[in-house]
């Protein structure tokens, strides 16, 4: 475990060195969280009225929360160097080392996040508190059930990003799925909470990564309870066993396919 602390060290230590990048994307989603404001303000016509049960605090809350999640988990670990490192024969080097490879991958990656997600975090706050103001019924005593949500979420999604990456053994480019699997991350859950879809799909996202990404840890910062805390917590755990099965099983069946056809 030393080893791979030792490389999220050094990775956090590096991503700190490049603070104008994280800046840059300020701008960006900035941006975007003014539109979803206007947009929504314009929906809310009435500020005391709800929408699927939302109010227009809740809504901009939620959009905050969600987009923080989406921007500070995005970095290029996960998308191109699997790819690259595949596509390159270079993975062949990293099966030698005295470390495995995927390990390698998510500390690397959550070394490069933790600073960004920190920022993004503190710069959701700040907007939040200046554009709708505090959230009605938000308690202080909830932020660790609900950083437990993020944390777990972050890695259902690494590790899904992880699997798509891995099928480079057999695609030459993977970057269309990542693209397909960003977007519907970005639009269902994301930008707009399940309830505002049709009532026949909702059961059906709700057992997709939707729910335990990002809309189950939104959900609890909006409207926090436990039943619901226990409902995302057992649905993150059961993603995190199936996928990291999923992404283990398609990286030995890579490895092999490698090592057959000589490295």
């Amino acid at each position: 475990m030393k080893k791979y602390l030792s490389i999220y060290k050094m990775t956090f230590l590096e991503s700190i060195q490049y603070i104008s990048n994280i800046l840059f994307g300020f701008i960006a989603y900035s941006v975007t969280i003014y539109i979803f404001l206007c947009l929504w303000k314009y929906l809310y016509q009435d500020p005391s009225s709800l929408i699927e049960g939302y109010s227009i605090t809740q809504m901009i809350w939620y959009v905050l929360v969600t987009e923080c999640m989406w921007y500070g988990n995005r970095n290029r670990t996960l998308t191109e160097q699997i790819c690259n490192d595949i596509k390159s024969g270079s993975i062949a080097y990293n099966l030698n080392k005295p470390y495995n490879y995927l390990s390698f991958i998510v500390f690397k990656h959550f070394g490069d996040i933790t600073f960004k997600f920190i920022c993004y975090s503190i710069m959701s706050v700040i907007l939040g508190l200046i554009f709708v103001g505090p959230l009605d019924g938000f308690f202080i005593q909830n932020i660790p059930f609900i950083i437990i949500s993020v944390i777990l979420g972050s890695i259902i999604n690494s590790l899904i990003r992880i699997a798509i990456s891995l099928f480079s053994f057999w695609i030459e480019d993977t970057t269309p799925f990542q693209w397909i699997y960003d977007k519907i991350i970005l639009v269902i859950g994301t930008l707009f909470p399940v309830e505002l879809f049709p009532k026949i799909l909702q059961p059906i996202m709700k057992c997709t990564p939707i729910f335990v990404v990002n809309y189950g840890p939104a959900k609890l910062f909006v409207d926090f309870s436990f039943s619901m805390f226990k409902k995302v917590l057992l649905s993150q755990i059961i993603y995190i066993v199936v996928i990291l099965l999923i992404a283990t099983i398609i990286y030995r069946k890579g490895v092999k396919k490698l090592n057959v056809n000589g490295g």
